[in-house]
């Protein structure tokens, strides 16, 4: 299940980050980007599957959860 949310969650990502990049407004300023240590997928597939747990605190899905 994790792998399938994940799967469907990632092609959501790739084409909403694209448009996304192609809308933004500058200030034509340039900024740094700085690379994140998760990309946004990963994010979004925890998340989901934390809603999908039978946990009340994300605190506790991250420190008792036994997803892998």
């Amino acid at each position: 299940m994790l792998t399938k949310i994940f799967y469907d969650v990632d092609n959501f990502c790739k084409e909403f980050e694209s448009q996304w990049t192609q809308r933004l407004l500058t200030a034509g300023e340039v900024k740094r980007i700085k690379k994140p240590r998760l990309i946004m997928s990963e994010i979004m597939t925890i998340l989901i599957y934390f809603h999908f747990s039978k946990f009340r605190t994300f605190k506790d899905y991250y420190l008792f959860a036994e997803i892998f």
